[in-house]
């Protein structure tokens, strides 16, 4: 996830039956463009900056760094309780790379469904199309991405989507280093639509003590 530090949750699922799509060919492809779609990814071409707060809630502690990014130009701007850092992906510092890790992963929180098409030549993928999402017990289908193991700054990681016919995703699995043992599950939900971006604004973990979610976005 490219990460804030982030706390570990254990869980149990079981497949209730499935069927496994290989890595190779049209159809696995689709479903990454599929679950992107429907999150609004073919709007983001018309992105020229969008700003958020990211927050994580844990018991009485409350965290939040605040981002404007310009995608086509990836100017990014940071600001926190620690200051505000400007920088730009073409050029970047020891302070600039430092604060970036910060930025990898409070995007790919914001925007996961739009990282299935990005990240599409460093991860290995796998479609089950009847699985049991660890959260509500459901039967929904299960997309397992396992990224490289170079490059990035958590190489190996793997996730775990489940989503409904819609293919919005309603809850997620974070494995470190792709273990097999969850590292983090949350949901995915209060989503917004904004400028034809449809982001989940909130994530919670079963125990109800943790929270990550965002506020103030601004989608030009």
């Amino acid at each position: 996830m490219k990460k804030y530090t982030l706390v570990i949750v254990a869980i149990a699922f079981g497949i209730t039956s499935f069927n496994i799509i290989s890595n190779t060919g049209v159809q696995q492809t689709s479903i990454l463009k599929k679950v992107a779609n429907a999150h609004g990814f073919e709007n983001w071409k018309n992105v020229q900056e969008i700003k958020f707060t990211f927050n994580v809630d844990r018991d009485t502690t409350h965290f939040e760094r605040t981002w404007t990014w310009r995608p086509k130009t990836n100017d990014i701007t940071a600001t926190s309780a620690g200051g505000t850092v400007s920088y730009n992906w073409a050029n970047m510092d020891s302070t600039a790379y430092k604060t970036n890790g910060g930025f990898i992963n409070d995007k790919f929180w914001l925007l996961a469904p739009y990282q299935l098409v990005w990240d599409a030549d460093n991860v290995t993928h796998t479609h089950i199309e009847k699985a049991e999402a660890p959260l509500s017990k459901k039967s929904m289908q299960k997309l397992t991405i396992v990224y490289g193991n170079e490059g990035g700054y958590t190489p190996g990681d793997a996730y775990d989507f489940y989503f409904e016919d819609d293919f919005l995703i309603q809850e997620w699995v974070f494995r470190k280093s792709n273990q097999p043992e969850p590292s983090m599950i949350t949901t995915f939900e209060d989503y917004e639509e904004m400028n034809g971006l449809k982001i989940a604004t909130m994530h919670k973990m079963d125990e109800g003590n943790f929270k990550l979610y965002f506020t103030g976005i601004e989608v030009k």
